[in-house]
């Protein structure tokens, strides 16, 4: 009895979540929830898989929504496309820094302090985009870095 409470109230808790990405109108960056996921070669558990992922939060372009939310066709940050499970994709926005390493700084602004340095690969969470800047976080070492050395956020998008 306790392991179905469990699992009930497990899937209501996930409920909201999916629920606001399917209302979401694709493209959108998303990331990946689960330390494990796989990305299949179509909608169903009956399709091959392409691909696994091991490093959950890192950020995908979901591209299209099929079967009310059940299955997500994204785009990884090297442009593999494929389709996963609803319960594998967060609306939790994330970036990848790209190229070059990133300087995060004190303020969104070329003069700002530079506090820490991330190199490319580097997974952390995004909140605040404004004019072309987003605070980037790395597990708790966080500063602004220019929108266009990340991959997960449009350079002119604004997040609050």
């Amino acid at each position: 009895m306790l392991a179905a409470t469990a699992i009930t109230l497990g899937g209501s808790a996930m409920a909201p979540v999916l629920a606001g990405l399917v209302q979401k109108k694709p493209p959108y960056f998303a990331s990946i929830s689960a330390g494990k996921a796989r990305m299949r070669t179509g909608p169903a558990r009956s399709y091959p898989s392409s691909w696994l992922y091991q490093r959950a939060d890192l950020p995908v372009k979901v591209l299209d929504v099929y079967d009310h939310g059940a299955w997500y066709k994204v785009e990884d940050p090297g442009g593999t496309q494929g389709w996963m499970m609803g319960t594998l994709v967060s609306e939790k926005r994330t970036a990848v820094v790209l190229g070059m390493v990133a300087e995060l700084r004190d303020s969104p602004r070329d003069g700002g302090r530079i506090l820490w340095r991330a190199a490319p690969g580097v997974v952390g969470r995004l909140s605040r985009c404004s004019r072309g800047w987003c605070h980037f976080d790395v597990r708790g070492r966080g500063g602004y870095v220019e929108a266009n050395h990340l991959w997960g956020v449009e350079p002119t998008e604004e997040l609050p």
